[in-house]
């Protein structure tokens, strides 16, 4: 077997008790992870957790201009909405996600090296698939794609702030939060909420 991609996945929205999870993929090909540009992109991302709201939109704006123009290096994001969490669950939503976002990145399985973080797992047909716990901050790969699926939720996130206004959405970027909690308690539940998921 001939691996000629490195691929990284990692979700974000697993917790919020509003909006969707996503999930970021970040595929690179063998022979580009030599080259110098990749190689200093990748020196400087970090999991999304660890970086200030800035920190990630700079380093998006990175993976976006490396990505646009070259077909070795791609990145996709899939969403699933708080109404499907509803009705499937978390875990199968997220396995939902990385499955259509593989199938968008046209990658063939049996080139492909797939590394996941924490439980993540990929449809079996990739069988050179590696999960790493804390792989967000261990692996490059999983970390540019933690970078781009949470700066894609929570620009979301913010744009639902003007739709559903009132609870606070660009804040806490639908986290369980204290003040997210007692604008619910004012305004009732929006279509935008897991209702399941709150008592």
């Amino acid at each position: 077997m001939i691996i000629g991609w490195h691929i990284g996945i990692d979700e974000v929205g697993r917790g919020p008790i509003a909006g969707p999870v996503t999930i970021g993929i970040f595929a690179v090909e063998k022979k580009s992870l030599k080259e110098k540009k990749v190689k200093d992109m990748l020196l400087h991302v970090k999991d999304s957790k660890q970086l200030t709201e800035k920190q990630r939109e700079i380093l998006f704006q990175d993976i976006n201009n490396l990505t646009r123009k070259r077909k070795d290096i791609i990145y996709r994001t899939v969403s699933i909405p708080a109404s499907e969490i509803d009705r499937r669950g978390i875990a199968p939503c997220i396995r939902t996600a990385i499955a259509r976002g593989l199938s968008q990145s046209k990658i063939s399985p049996s080139s492909a090296q797939v590394f996941l973080d924490g439980g993540l797992k990929a449809p079996d047909r990739f069988a050179k698939q590696e999960t790493i716990i804390k792989g967000d901050q261990l692996n490059s790969l999983i970390s540019a794609a933690s970078i781009v699926a949470k700066v894609t939720r929570d620009r979301y996130m913010v744009r639902m702030e003007k739709i559903f206004p009132g609870y606070g959405f660009s804040q806490h970027k639908g986290y369980g939060t204290k003040m997210h909690y007692r604008n619910i308690a004012k305004q009732g539940l929006s279509e935008l909420h897991r209702a399941t998921w709150i008592k």
